[in-house]
């Protein structure tokens, strides 16, 4: 049973690092292009066509395309519109403050919002109480990120 739990920690690991190769790859596709927005573009639109081959060949036949007529509005396009700020903002910053601060400060983010996300429930999710465990850890990440910025 262990096996499975390590398999998904090292994939969860590597997605990880696939975002911090992310962040100075389009940053210098930013330089070569002009503009970071002109970056973001380029790499949303390779992620599309990606995403459009996978989902034709491994999701066809269980995608309920009739599903996106009653989605609110808000699920329509916030995912995309926050990955699309994600990308931009991170390909701006890296070169100036660094790859590794964009990360730390990143997860510092994330980590926070998750808490958030898991205490009231939001989005259909299960509400996770804060415990001093858990705001302790989410403390002890930011404390990191600001020390992997500023020391």
């Amino acid at each position: 049973m262990w096996l499975p739990g390590l398999l998904l920690t090292a994939v969860a690991l590597v997605a990880g690092g696939m975002i911090a190769l992310q962040a100075p790859i389009n940053a210098e596709a930013a330089s070569r292009l002009g503009h970071p927005i002109s970056a973001a573009t380029m790499s949303f639109c390779v992620g599309t066509v990606a995403l459009i081959g996978l989902t034709l060949l491994f999701a066809r036949s269980s995608t309920n395309l009739g599903a996106l007529g009653s989605m609110p509005l808000y699920m329509l396009l916030g995912g995309g519109l926050l990955g699309a700020m994600y990308v931009t903002i991170t390909l701006f910053l890296a070169p100036k403050i660094g790859v590794a601060a964009v990360m730390a400060l990143g997860i510092a983010g994330q980590l926070v919002a998750a808490l958030l996300l898991d205490r009231f429930g939001m989005f259909e999710l299960m509400e996770r109480e804060l415990s001093l465990g858990r705001v302790s850890g989410a403390v002890l990440v930011l404390v990191g990120a600001l020390m992997v910025r500023l020391l």
